[in-house]
């Protein structure tokens, strides 16, 4: 019968493997979120693309409109061929059901884009419904890099993880206000719906400098240092101003291009700060699976001196049998634990092992947990918008701007309100994912 504390020692290093294995995953994780970075901001290239074209006649606009389909082809059968592996997202690896699930409906809207370009191509699909598909299928691909954010299990690499998602997310919204401003400098906008444009323009503003206040509060000093370093083009400010304050509905000649231009020029230095996030993210797993490797050969080093120890006939008491109060054995019992030639200091060593794993699991925990509270909140209110989207028939921007006024209106936080609306259409057998 294997002794205690042989179990113990097989269950102490396992923890460690454990942990090992989590990080070498979040490693290959990385990997699948850097591939998506690309797509992503290819397509919103695309996207921005598909504004000109169809806003503006001309070779050139046709030519841009190419360029960036083939880019985004590109970077699609790269992260496609990625999915194919045998060992992506494989049913073993933890959160593995939401991982799965959002990869299917990144296939299946990527599936879609063919038949939306020979469209736009075309000339036979409205702007506004190119525009909603490509912001759809872009949000199924932030889901996708949400969900592997939510599978980490070190504070550390959490961080990193919700600085990344953030950022991401505030640079989407950044391409939305991109495309907007185009229809509004080409005077694509009818004036009855100049207000709505400019409205929108606000909130999509709005929410950026949100997503990035989150990336601050999570980044490293170096990362934030860079973004604060990067200065806002003048000229990019007073036509954002000019279409916010309906100002730009004339269609001046050629300002739509400009517009776009110093839009994309932003967006390019953002998809730069990305990288480093990325790099960032990836030098953090890889130093952390570094120090865990240590731990683990130290630790074992450690139970392996202590055997060496008892073998060589060094006395003390084991703690798994002795008395609460003193820790000693009693006389009776004191060789107890010699049959596996493990003497009663190994115990007493072990205990002392599980202790400093015990306080520094426990420590990981409560920081982990207060990580997660932001994720939870930000994966609360998008299931609150996602149903709001399919039972009000609403685009992902007026479901948001639902919420935040429903907040407002009841003096509550936004994710208090999405949990309520959850609730409900839970007691209706409804959800958000």
């Amino acid at each position: 019968m294997v002794s205690e504390e042989t179990m113990t020692i097989r269950f102490l290093l396992a923890s460690r493997q454990c942990e090992l294995a989590g990080l070498r995953d979040l490693l290959e994780s990385g990997e699948l979120t850097g591939k998506l970075s690309v797509l992503i901001h290819h397509l919103q290239r695309e996207r921005g693309a598909v504004n000109l074209y169809l806003c503006n006649e001309g070779q050139q606009t046709a030519e841009e409109l190419r360029q960036r389909e083939q880019d985004s082809l590109s970077s699609q059968r790269r992260l496609l061929a990625y999915l194919e592996q045998p060992g992506a997202l494989t049913p073993a690896k933890s959160q593995a059901s939401r991982l799965l699930s959002c990869a299917a409906r990144v296939v299946y809207a990527l599936s879609v884009l063919p038949e939306v370009r020979r469209k736009i191509a075309g000339r036979s699909l409205p702007l506004v419904n190119a525009v909603e598909i490509f912001n759809d299928t872009i949000r199924h691909l932030l889901s996708l890099v949400f969900a592997v954010s939510d599978t980490s299990a070190d504070p550390v690499i959490s961080r990193a993880l919700i600085a990344l998602f953030s950022f991401m997310q505030g640079k989407e919204l950044a391409g939305q206000e991109r495309a907007i401003g185009v229809q509004v400098f080409s005077a694509q906008v009818p004036g009855e719906n100049g207000g709505h444009y400019a409205d929108t323009m606000i909130d999509l503003i709005e929410r950026q400098e949100q997503c990035f206040e989150t990336f601050t509060a999570f980044s490293d000093p170096k990362n934030n240092q860079y973004w604060s370093a990067i200065i806002t083009d003048s000229e990019f400010e007073r036509l954002r101003r000019l279409a916010c304050t309906r100002a730009a509905a004339t269609g001046t000649p050629g300002s739509s291009q400009h517009w776009f231009m110093l839009a994309t020029q932003r967006i390019d230095e953002m998809k730069r700060q990305e990288d480093r996030l990325q790099q960032t993210l990836m030098q953090l797993c890889q130093e952390r699976i570094t120090a865990t490797e240590q731990a683990c050969h130290e630790q074992q080093a450690d139970i392996e001196s202590l055997r060496e120890a008892v073998s060589q006939g060094d006395s003390g008491f084991s703690v798994f049998m002795g008395d609460p109060a003193t820790g000693k054995l009693p006389p009776q019992r004191a060789g107890w634990l010699n049959s596996e030639g493990i003497q009663p200091k190994l115990g007493q060593s072990l205990l002392s092992l599980l202790r400093q794993q015990s306080r520094r699991m426990e420590a990981q925990a409560q920081e982990l947990s207060d990580l997660r509270e932001t994720l939870h909140q930000r994966k609360t209110i998008d299931s609150a918008k996602k149903l709001l989207m399919q039972y009000r028939q609403l685009s992902e921007d007026e479901a948001y701007k639902t919420l935040r006024q429903m907040a407002m209106d009841q003096n509550k936080k936004m994710a208090e309100i999405a949990t309520a609306i959850l609730s409900v259409a839970g007691a209706f057998g409804s959800h958000g994912e």
